[in-house]
């Protein structure tokens, strides 16, 4: 399954297994809650899945690599005390408490939360000496003497031994022991969720008109050549982060990243001709309504890819402009709410202990401005007018923002008509949900003129499948 379905299993197994009863036990007792066992290539993104899941869910989360624990790191070091057995004392041996079932509890008085996840990366790589042990606390969720508190779900993950020289193949008592989800790269998802991320346009899109390098593992003469979704996630936070310091970016950068030089050449290719087409096609003009006629020219003679390029570029800018007014219009309404039960001190400490908890990186980002926002309001007299002209300034932002995504539309219709660029635009705004949601808030003209465009093709679709399943019966 793809990463959003293996993210909903996540969720749902995390919900279950939270449930109590009436008098406040769980309705499935740790033994008999198998824990989730993610299994999949390396980069794919298992681990972004279960730290997603409790960001979003707002529960605890405490990650270990089971690759460095040793037999006494895992169970905790023997100690030897005194007990008195039937009138005689006896010496017996004990045992310290894990590091890692420790570390939950640490988290636990850290942030309050009662509920959460223990993720433990690739088990199928422990030592020999752990085998046993990793078994039995796949059972009953024990290390040594001690066990994962109730309310908390233990999530694992491994490569397939062909990827992973260190790693062996369960056997058929250890796969009875655990919820096999095997996790395989999906760009369409991964595209959604790397729009959420602000992942660098140029990577988007490059792997929109070339999918098969999304995810790419083959050996050659010279040994592994590879691209993972992790790579092109990691590769893209760099690329933001070169052109925040003013650095260049160059072919160096995208070896470093793409373990496949010829995906890494043709990467760079691509990254010189989308710098090209930014400054060539004038973005900000189009933007504002004074599209050049050599723009229009150049769109009217340009190939397909090219044109992608172009209206990848348009969607970004305009996503680029929603996405931290969605912030603020969330952490406006955020702070509003706060404030009516509270102070804005106590509400700024409630936001600040939900960012030490632990939230996904939206929330945090809605919080963090939510903080700023309380620091206006310290004065109940002014809180009113505060409030309402933050409120009128974000609705005159989205004005601009909404004619900005007018005139996209605009220059579409004028340099290719009813074409299949105007269907481009409308998928890509209707699959950002960026966009998606600020169109829902405040409209946009040349979206909903040309939505029906999406909604004719969607039935085509259908109707084609119905035609399939008609011949194939």
């Amino acid at each position: 399954m793809n990463i959003e379905q293996a993210k909903e299993q996540v969720r749902k197994t995390v919900r279950a297994y939270a449930l109590k009863d009436e008098y406040g036990n769980l309705r499935m007792s740790a033994e008999k809650q198998r824990p989730l066992f993610l299994y999949g290539p390396p980069g794919v993104g298992k681990t972004a899945i279960v730290a997603q899941v409790a960001g979003e869910m707002e529960i605890g989360f405490v990650s270990y690599s089971m690759t460095h624990h040793t037999r006494q790191s895992a169970l905790g070091l023997p100690f030897i005390h005194d007990e008195v057995f039937e009138g005689k004392e006896y010496r017996v041996s004990e045992y310290t408490m894990s590091e890692i079932i420790a570390s939950v509890y640490r988290q636990i008085r850290a942030t309050g939360r009662h509920e959460g996840i223990l993720f433990l990366d690739e088990i199928n790589c422990v030592s020999e000496t752990l085998v046993p042990a990793m078994l039995l606390f796949l059972q009953y969720k024990v290390f040594g003497q001690h066990r994962v508190p109730d309310g908390w779900t233990v999530v694992t993950a491994g490569n397939p031994p062909e990827y992973n020289r260190s790693a062996r193949e369960f056997d058929m008592v250890t796969w009875d022991r655990v919820k096999k989800i095997t996790v395989e790269p999906d760009y369409p998802s991964w595209r959604a969720w790397a729009l959420k991320e602000g992942t660098h346009p140029a990577v988007i899109s490059y792997l929109d008109l070339h999918t098969g390098d999304f995810y790419n593992a083959e050996s050659t003469v010279s040994g592994r050549s590879f691209t993972t979704p992790r790579g092109w996630s990691d590769l893209s936070e760099m690329m933001r982060l070169y052109e925040t310091a003013g650095e260049e970016i160059d072919s160096c950068l995208f070896e470093q990243y793409l373990q496949d030089e010829r995906i890494a050449a043709r990467f760079g290719e691509y990254f010189r001709m989308w710098s090209e087409y930014e400054s060539g096609y004038r973005v900000r003009d189009i933007l504002t309504g004074h599209t050049a006629e050599s723009s229009l020219s150049r769109a009217r003679k340009a190939e397909m890819d090219e044109r992608c390029s172009l209206i990848n570029l348009l969607l970004s800018a305009v996503h680029s402009e929603a996405e931290p007014l969605l912030t603020e219009r969330k952490a406006l309404l955020e702070i509003r709410e706060l404030i009516k039960n509270g102070s804005a001190e106590s509400a700024e400490e409630k936001c600040l202990g939900r960012i030490h908890a632990g939230v996904s990186h939206e929330t945090e980002a809605v919080l963090r401005k939510a903080i700023l926002f309380s620091r206006q309001f310290q004065d109940p007299q002014t809180y009113r007018r505060v409030f309402m002209n933050e409120r009128d300034r974000l609705r005159s932002q989205a004005g601009v923002i909404r004619e900005h995504m007018e005139n996209i539309f605009r220059f579409l219709e004028e340099a290719y008509g009813e074409g299949n660029e105007i269907l481009l635009a409308v998928t890509g705004m209707t699959s950002d949900a960026v966009t998606a949601s600020f169109i829902a808030l405040y409209g946009c003209d040349g979206y909903y003129r040309h939505q029906n465009i999406l909604q004719f093709e969607e039935r085509e679709k259908k109707i084609d499948q119905m035609i399939d399943e008609l011949e194939s019966d």
